[in-house]
């Protein structure tokens, strides 16, 4: 890899980890483990190699997250670290290696301690006298949240310890593999929403800010760690662990002294066998340099102790039964077929269905109903499967085919050329209404001001509207319903949806929702087709002779308007008096005509929206890359690959204010 495509990689690495860091630690996991893990082992290769292209916001510069809003912020004494990762022995041994060396250099005897890498959230405790008196989560390594209140409900925290010492002690809150499956099993009974996995469990429950919520969570929690102790002077880790469980505190269970690398190995496959008996979720073994004050030879980073490691053992994998294929609709009309499965347990979680993408997936893999297939779970999120066991097919499997109809409403399913998924096509299919009002409500469709998220979930919950042609029937009494005293606010809506229905048209057909069809593209219609009969009435070769439409555009917006569902919904917005003809332009300035521009950077005056809007309407269009076709870049701040090759390419750079005089 060259530096151009290091660099050009870490601009698509470091956003994306940092959404997942983000998301993780708001205790919303949307990756698995693994797939993070080898991403941050990506990045680290590239820092690496090209220490130039290390960022200020790379994840690699950082530890922990934000604060949540709500709780005092606390400032750690000593620093809650993260630990490097490593994913094979060789590395391990290579650990080994390093340690050696500055032991004999102490004249030293090297020992290990390895340990559960415990799936949890991690968190200090501090006692005064031998009582406690605060908590609180990591955070980002220096501050972390003050949640006294919320670990006092926590069982197996001692509230005084069996000396009066001063001691600050680190620990991983977690909730145990039983206790999980009951808990979503009781959530389940009271129609309340699944968590994902027992981490995010525990994390979300250690930090409400009702500690009633907290109290009535399993939580629990394992010490494996002394941050501070000024009256005892430890001088083993392993030691000091045996002291803590001596004084009440709650240590962490799996802990094994180890005198050589290979009694490491030997403990760190010994977890391994055993993850499934282990009562709590493990994401790995810890391991960490036993005599304390060669700890304190060997040293820290700002982010890692360079005495620990912890090993990630590769995703767990079982055999089991897929008994059938189905689909399910999603939001957005995507159809995902889902594997209906004999129930088995995964990385602690018992496994009865998951998701096979889409039907390339399917063939790719050869899947069939009655298959014997692998699952794999890595990092407790979303469950896989990885292989057919085809050697154990009878004869009796049958190959899937995707449906060619929506299974909640039955209109045409289609799958558009380069694309991976089958989509419903219906505008009127109830899997999609929430998503759907949302669009069409939206500032730059229909402009309902007041008809937010929470608002349209509460109107289909009561069965106020099951379509979009239903918010013209709302009345003020449904409306004021919603809120208390509502009345204000239900005459306000009630005026803007009224208000909606003398917008534009192209406002009306990005409100649509047609695939691949936004603000810019329904302007282009609306230029072209100046009311939706003509519009709804244009031939496929019209559609694609606009010279921003290509083929699989023209397609979609061709079937879109030859769907049943989207006929009727037509009519009846015309029905109640929706707008249905393009506004005509009147000495239209067009300044910009036949001219590319391509926005980069943080714009201090415009979001990139308004730039885009200004220019086009001006007669310019905006691209997303640079070409030898491009005739201006506007740069903002912190401007990226796009303005280095546009200077390459001699392109005419603008800063904000020449943008600012040249659209006067």
């Amino acid at each position: 890899m060259d530096k151009e495509q290091a660099q050009k990689r870490v601009e698509e690495l470091v956003p994306l980890l940092n959404y997942y860091t983000q998301m993780y630690f708001d205790d919303k996991q949307v990756v698995s483990d693994y797939d993070y893990d080898m991403l941050m082992k990506e990045l680290k290769g590239i820092e690496k190699e090209f220490p130039e292209l290390i960022r200020k916001d790379s994840p690699t510069q950082k530890v922990g997250a934000s604060i949540k809003k709500g709780f005092e912020k606390v400032t750690h004494e000593v620093p809650l670290q993260s630990l490097q990762d490593v994913f094979s022995f060789e590395e391990v041994r290579d650990f080994d290696e390093r340690m050696q060396k500055i032991a004999k250099e102490n004249n030293t005897e090297l020992k290990y301690v390895v340990e559960t890498k415990i799936d949890g959230l991690s968190a200090a405790l501090e006692y005064k006298n031998g009582i406690f008196i605060r908590g609180a989560t990591r955070g980002n390594g220096i501050v972390g949240e003050d949640v006294t209140e919320n670990m006092k409900t926590i069982k197996t925290i001692p509230k005084r310890l069996a000396e009066p010492i001063d001691i600050t002690v680190r620990g991983e809150v977690f909730i145990g593999k039983e206790e999980f499956e009951k808990l979503n099993a009781d959530r389940l009974m009271d129609e309340e929403e699944q968590f994902a996995n027992a981490r995010n469990a525990a994390a979300g429950s250690l930090r409400q800010l009702d500690s009633k919520i907290t109290a009535r969570r399993p939580l629990d929690i394992y010490i494996f760690n002394v941050q501070k102790s000024e009256q005892i002077a430890f001088t083993s880790h392993y030691e000091s662990l045996n002291y803590l469980e001596k004084i009440g505190f709650n240590v962490n269970p799996v802990r094994i002294l180890c005198h050589n690398i290979e009694e490491v190995l030997t403990a760190i496959e010994k977890i391994g066998q055993n993850r499934e008996k282990i009562s709590f979720g493990i994401d790995g073994a810890v391991v960490k340099v036993d005599d304390l004050a060669l700890r304190e030879k060997i040293g820290t980073t700002y982010k890692t102790p360079k005495w620990a490691v912890a090993y990630k053992y590769p995703p767990e994998k079982k055999e089991t039964k897929l008994k059938d294929i189905v689909c399910q609709v999603g939001r957005t009309g995507a159809i995902t077929p889902m594997a209906i499965l004999e129930p088995v347990v995964v990385a602690g979680s018992k496994i009865s269905k998951t998701t096979l993408h889409n039907e390339d997936f399917i063939r790719e893999k050869d899947i069939r109903i009655g298959d014997t297939v692998v699952i794999q779970k890595a990092g407790d999120v979303i469950p896989e499967v990885v292989e057919v066991k085809k050697r154990k097919r009878t004869g009796k499997e049958k190959v899937f085919e995707m449906p060619k109809v929506c299974p909640v409403c039955g209109a045409q399913a289609v799958r558009e050329e380069g694309e991976a998924a089958w989509y419903c096509n219906g505008i009127e299919c109830p899997a999609k209404l929430y998503r759907g009002i949302i669009h069409f409500a939206s500032r730059e469709a229909m402009d309902i001001v007041g008809l937010g998220d929470a608002i349209i979930e509460e109107l289909i919950h009561r069965g106020l509207i099951s379509n979009i042609t239903d918010l013209y029937k709302l009345t003020l009494e449904d409306v004021a319903s919603l809120k208390k005293n509502g009345k204000k606010f239900a005459q306000n809506l009630i005026d803007s949806i009224e208000a909606s229905k003398h917008r534009d048209l192209y406002r009306l057909v990005n409100a649509l929702g047609i695939r691949h069809v936004g603000v810019k593209i329904a302007k282009s219609l609306c230029k072209t087709y100046d009311s939706m009969d003509k519009l709804m009435n244009a031939s496929f070769e019209s559609l694609y002779m606009n010279e921003e439409i290509g083929k699989i555009i023209a397609e979609s917006i061709y079937n879109f308007f030859r769907e049943e569902q989207t006929i009727d919904l037509i009519n009846k917005l015309k029905e109640y008096g929706v707008n249905m003809v393009a506004e005509k332009e009147e000495g239209v300035d067009e300044r910009f005509a036949g001219q590319t521009f391509v926005l980069t950077g943080t714009l201090e005056k415009y979001s990139r929206e308004e730039a885009s809007e200004i220019i086009e309407k001006f007669g310019g269009k905006t691209s997303g890359t640079v070409s030898k076709k491009t005739a201006y870049v506007l740069a903002g701040e912190a401007a990226g690959s796009k303005l280095t090759k546009a200077q390459n390419l001699g392109i005419r750079i603008l800063t904000e204010a020449e943008f600012d005089e040249m659209i006067k």
